[in-house]
């Protein structure tokens, strides 16, 4: 039996708020690895994402970013309904946009991260995703792959939401690599 996306969100969230506890922990050295292999020694700036509903806790991630002097950046949703990102220093106010997410205060310079984090709701091995199904990311993917040929996006789940297969349309964005607490998975 074929499930649509919707069908998939709903049991997938659901899913994710059960095992949201439970869930191992994750060893974010491994994406400091990735850093070193795809950019060696460049300082380079990460979009990271605040996590909200039950998403995976990388903030840990981010202070040990900022400790280390990479540029974070947010996501942050735009009057005119498009996603971009904007610089954040760790701990500074962030504040609550339509959805119920922090974000930091919009800025005229839009940052272009290096490597973009996305949260997801499920993934299949191919590397496709589905998200909360607006198409923020996959536009803001797009645009980011156009400008930077080297960017990467690293889909951020437990591996309890890998699912079968994930119906997929022209809209969406497959991405690099996903991490779970049992490591990072690519197309390979």
């Amino acid at each position: 039996m074929k499930y649509d996306k919707s069908y998939l969100r709903k049991k997938y969230l659901i899913q994710r708020k059960k095992k949201y506890l439970t869930a191992n922990k994750f060893n974010f050295n491994l994406i400091f690895k990735l850093i070193r292999e795809h950019f060696y020694k460049k300082k380079i700036t990460i979009a990271g994402y605040y996590p909200s509903n039950y998403e995976v806790n990388i903030l840990s991630f981010l202070e040990k970013v900022s400790k280390k002097k990479f540029k974070i950046a947010l996501p942050v949703i735009n009057a005119s309904g498009g996603m971009s990102f904007s610089s954040w220093i760790f701990k500074e106010p962030l504040y609550v946009n339509k959805f119920g997410i922090l974000e930091p205060k919009s800025s005229k310079k839009k940052i272009i991260p290096d490597l973009t984090m996305v949260p997801l709701v499920a993934f299949d091995s191919r590397l496709n995703r589905i998200g909360y199904g607006k198409g923020y990311y996959d536009r803001s993917l797009k645009k980011i792959n156009k400008i930077k040929k080297n960017a990467i996006s690293l889909g951020i789940a437990y591996s309890f939401q890998k699912c079968q297969k994930i119906p997929t349309n022209k809209h969406d964005f497959k991405l690099d690599y996903i991490f779970t607490e049992k490591g990072i998975i690519n197309s390979n």
